[in-house]
């Protein structure tokens, strides 16, 4: 049998209205960084060709292998003709010279190096083939759903796509799993073989709040910006494809900022071991049981709202009872729009009570049913 309580929490909500860059872009996302949750969105999930913000999960995989030890900053990685004669953005590195690791990573994160990210997935993965494989199986288990991709580089091919919010999810998880690889994305510029390129990120020279990420272009994807700025505590992020206009794109990503920041404010309204109520424990030494949550909540929300409410659904629940238990759910909604559900566990042990006690809440639960 399934209870359902209903908790209000001192925590305001509100639909709210506001000037969008509809006009300036076919697709965005605005999300905040630390918990994933999505602020605002015009078509989200639509394919679009990505062009160079390809090169963010081309970093990721470099990141990852980083991470686990199977290269090293400091690798010196051979350059082939392959990577050598890419077109597009390059970094100019040279044929049949070695690179270090780090500074392909500048080269590819700053001046969008298609050479620096063939060389790259060529080092790691052994071959580009082998790396792209690993660029798909990464997008699945991000929960990238809507993305494939067929190279590295983010150049035109049938077949390689993305979307705003898959995006704006690669973002968030090379911020949060990368942060000491993430400042890659701050540079201003770099300078290789004696030529200094800016960083094609034009918000981090009008923003200084704003450390990332990635532009692209062609003429398929138009263009492209993933974009992140941190004020205070809070950090958002931004994915805008299809922009006409060079321009728009960065328009497009601060006013998606300044109306994040603006408009929404964090609440955590769901504390770690904060007891929501008491369960009837049947069969059990004690009658009832704490429900607390699995877990602390922060959410980005509107600023001046009315009150946020807790929906916790419980199971019946028979002794005896582990503490950390799954006994229900908790829904979080202002009664029309769920924003977040998540496990009640109980918050102690509950043994199982004598033969009495369980012979008569067997009753209990016989006549109840």
């Amino acid at each position: 049998m399934k209870k359902l309580f209903l908790l209000f929490l001192t925590f305001p909500l509100l639909v709210w209205a506001q000037a969008t860059p509809n006009e300036l872009v076919k697709s965005y996302v605005l999300m905040d960084a630390e918990s994933g949750q999505i602020l605002d969105a015009l078509n989200p999930n639509e394919e679009l060709p990505p062009a160079s913000i390809t090169k963010l999960m081309t970093a990721y995989v470099v990141f990852d292998a980083l991470k686990n030890g199977k290269i090293q900053l400091t690798d010196k990685v051979p350059v082939s003709e392959r990577a050598y004669r890419q077109e597009g953005s390059r970094m100019f590195i040279e044929i049949r010279s070695q690179v270090p690791v780090e500074d392909l990573i500048r080269g590819m994160i700053i001046q969008s190096g298609n050479d620096a990210s063939i060389a790259l997935a060529e080092y790691v993965g052994g071959s580009v083939e082998n790396f792209v494989e690993i660029m798909n199986a990464d997008a699945k288990k991000l929960g990238m759903d809507h993305t494939h991709y067929k190279n590295p580089t983010g150049l035109p091919t049938e077949g390689h796509y993305s979307t705003a919010h898959d995006i704006a999810t690669l973002s968030r998880a090379i911020i949060t799993q990368f942060p000491e690889y993430y400042r890659y994305y701050s540079e201003k510029s770099f300078r290789w073989n004696k030529i200094t390129q800016p960083n094609r990120n034009r918000l981090l020279f009008s923003n200084a709040n704003v450390d990332g990420l990635k532009t692209g272009h062609t003429e398929a994807a138009g263009y492209c910006l993933a974009a992140s700025e941190k004020r205070g505590d809070i950090r958002l992020i931004t994915a805008v494809l299809g922009a006409k206009k060079e321009a728009d794109r960065f328009q497009a990503s601060q006013v998606l900022l300044n109306i994040g920041f603006a408009q929404f404010t964090q609440v955590s309204p769901l504390k770690a071991n904060q007891v929501l109520m008491q369960a009837t424990v049947y069969k059990g030494e004690e009658k009832t049981v704490d429900v607390i949550p699995a877990h602390a909540v922060s959410l980005m929300m509107p600023k001046n709202a009315p009150t946020l409410k807790a929906n916790v659904n419980l199971d019946t629940l028979i002794a005896p009872i582990k503490k950390g238990d799954t006994v229900g759910t908790i829904t979080l909604t202002d009664g029309t729009k769920t924003y977040t559900t998540l496990p009640a566990i109980a918050a102690k042990n509950v043994p199982e009570g004598g033969f009495f006690r369980r012979s008569w809440d067997g009753l209990k639960l016989w006549w109840e049913n």
